[in-house]
């Protein structure tokens, strides 16, 4: 057991593990989130439209945020990104708490998904500057752990609070914020690479438009972007199913809190499983364990049964999470890694975003049948894509890898080979 925790968290640098801290203290106190629409509609008295239109502005400045927020780490400077986005945020997370008027509820959304999601392209980039290459799964596995951990107990505590007085969950959320800020200004040195350095590397100088030329890196972001539409149905039409098949709320809230106690329990034995493999083949591996699980989905009629299929799309997601992080990473030339995890957090906020959308239309004109067999469909398109794809993506990666060529200084031609001359060479 000793040897299994050396080899699983030893050796990684300091900064990582005040990134890590920092990463867990936030999620701890993530309570607005989870409970925005509830409060918006229960406390606040407005529609299920408008509380719909609040949360969806908080999407929409979430996706500016990450854009803006990459270009801004890779010009600006990691931590100053970050403490101007981990300010921002605890200050307008106070400011939701104590407005009343709808107008301002809007305004205030909108700013604080920007402020809150800017902070993650610089977080990411960070990481990847002081992790080295051979530690970065490993990194990555505990780092989505930390989430994942900080997560789950935040719905428990985000429901206690919300029981005493809703005000506390803006409080507690603006803290913990305000905590990682303080661990950020405090400990964390700046990682981005020296400007002379940044312009040798492969693409530099071209900004986000260089980013949208990289024909490899976008036609991984498409790829993945079905796994995540489809792993992101349990969100929304999974609960739905469970209801047409006569399942209550809460038995989906623990069919579902299979999904996190899994990640908790399994996710630091992942690096040891995966570790060496080829990452494109670990993600198709991932996609078609996902396929598997949410096409079970379709001949689910018992609590059991469901949980079974949480169970293993889950599995698919664990191997999947550091194989993703992982490839961003290796793709991204050293001076544009902010721009690539900006432009790899808005992918993700696209696929969150169309999952409802596509989920929802195809369970209420085809049936639930159509939809989750059609997510298996889908995964296996994916994995079949990360196969294909997957060997441009290798020689990508060594070339962003291999040294730039130094150059040879032009020296005279000696006249003859003297002792001198003979010695110096």
């Amino acid at each position: 057991m000793r040897a299994w925790f050396d080899q699983a968290v030893g050796g990684l640098p300091r900064q990582f593990w005040l990134l890590w801290t920092g990463t867990l203290i936030n999620r701890l106190g993530s309570f607005v989130v989870i409970f925005l629409a509830i409060y918006l509609t229960g406390e606040r008295h407005f529609s299920q439209s408008q509380a719909g239109l609040v949360i969806g502005l908080y999407g929409v400045g979430g996706a500016l945020g990450t854009t803006a927020g990459g270009v801004l780490a890779d010009r600006w400077g990691r931590k100053p990104t970050m403490l101007t986005a981990q300010f921002g945020a605890a200050a307008l997370m106070l400011t939701l708490g104590f407005a009343h008027d709808y107008g301002q509820i809007v305004a205030v959304a909108l700013l604080l998904g920007f402020f809150s999601e800017a902070v993650r392209p610089a977080f990411s980039a960070m990481m990847v500057d002081v992790v080295p290459e051979r530690d970065r799964v490993r990194a990555f596995s505990l780092n989505y752990w930390a989430i994942n951990l900080g997560f789950a107990l935040s719905a428990v505590g985000a429901g206690l609070a919300a029981k005493a007085d809703y005000l506390l969950l803006f409080v507690v959320d603006a803290g913990t914020t305000l905590v990682t800020a303080l661990i950020c200004l405090t400990f964390l040195r700046e990682t981005r690479p020296a400007r002379p350095a940044a312009r040798q590397e492969r693409g530099a100088g071209g900004g986000m438009v260089a980013v949208l030329r990289d024909r490899v890196f976008l036609t991984y972001l498409l790829i993945s972007l079905g796994g995540i539409a489809v792993m992101m149905q349990h969100m929304s039409t999974l609960p739905i199913t469970m209801t047409a098949e006569g399942l209550s709320a809460a038995t989906y809230g623990w069919v579902i809190a299979v999904n996190g106690v899994l990640i908790v329990l399994g996710q630091l034995f992942v690096p040891r499983l995966i570790g060496g493999r080829e990452p494109y083949r670990v993600l198709a591996l991932g996609a078609l364990i996902m396929g598997v699980g949410f096409g079970l989905t379709a001949f689910a009629h018992a609590a059991w049964f469901f949980a079974l299929t949480v169970v293993i799309w889950t599995l698919g997601e664990m191997i999947q999470s550091p194989s993703n992080a992982t490839t961003v990473a290796e793709l991204s030339p050293v001076a544009m890694r902010g721009r690539y995890q900006g432009l790899n957090s808005l992918s993700w906020s696209a696929g969150t975003a169309l999952a409802p959308v596509v989920g929802g239309f195809t369970q209420e004109h085809l049936g639930n049948t159509a939809l989750w067999l059609g997510c298996f469909v889908v995964c296996v398109l994916v994995a079949l894509g990360h196969l294909i794809s997957g060997p441009s993506r290798r020689r990508r990666v060594a070339a962003v890898l291999e040294p730039a060529p130094l150059p040879v200084p032009a020296v005279a031609e000696p006249a003859a080979d003297t002792p001198a001359n003979v010695s110096s060479r």
